[in-house]
């Protein structure tokens, strides 16, 4: 949680475009140069909770065509604090962890989440084998290692990707038996 996070303050934007990057393996685009601050505050002085700050931000057309893929996914995890700790209210007042995908997809908090996760679990599997494929081979992932990881893929998909299977095949893969010591 810390990771997606500003100091004293959770990021619906940082937790949204981790589960993309790590989860779905859907990487947004970078954001544009010059992103103005979020307002923390109204125009009257109160203080806005996250998903108001966030919300008040992509009411900017130019911004909301990336933070609407971004923001509904860390949105459902709002009601974790910066270190992972359950809370009702954000400072400036109650949790909505309410989300809506750009599909029309709609769920509410970790839970939602998951059965979310759940629902894509193809893309979830995909992401889980090439993070794993990542690790195993110690480097970043290319084109020539797609067909292995459909071919896991594949091969896992009958068992619902049972993690141990997921590994045994990840070891019996071409590119990690074929792979070659790097010279540090």
């Amino acid at each position: 949680m810390l990771l997606t996070s500003h100091g004293t303050r959770t990021s619906p934007v940082l937790r949204g475009k981790w589960i993309l990057d790590n989860l779905l393996n859907s990487p947004p685009a970078p954001p544009p140069a010059n992103v103005p601050p979020l307002e923390e505050n109204s125009k009257d002085g109160k203080k806005l909770t996250a998903r108001e700050q966030v919300e008040k931000h992509r009411a900017n057309p130019t911004c909301a065509s990336c933070h609407n893929r971004i923001d509904p996914l860390g949105f459902s995890m709002e009601n974790y604090d910066v270190i992972g700790r359950w809370r009702d209210k954000d400072d400036g007042g109650p949790i909505n962890a309410s989300a809506k995908l750009i599909s029309g997809t709609e769920f509410t908090g970790p839970q939602g989440l998951k059965n979310m996760l759940l629902a894509r679990s193809d893309e979830f599997a995909n992401a889980t084998i090439s993070r794993l494929m990542t690790y195993a081979l110690r480097r970043e992932l290319d084109a020539r290692d797609q067909p292995a990881v459909r071919d896991i893929m594949r091969q896992t998909e009958a068992n619902e990707y049972r993690f141990h299977d997921v590994i045994l095949a990840v070891v019996k893969s071409v590119p990690f038996q074929m792979r070659q010591k790097q010279d540090h």
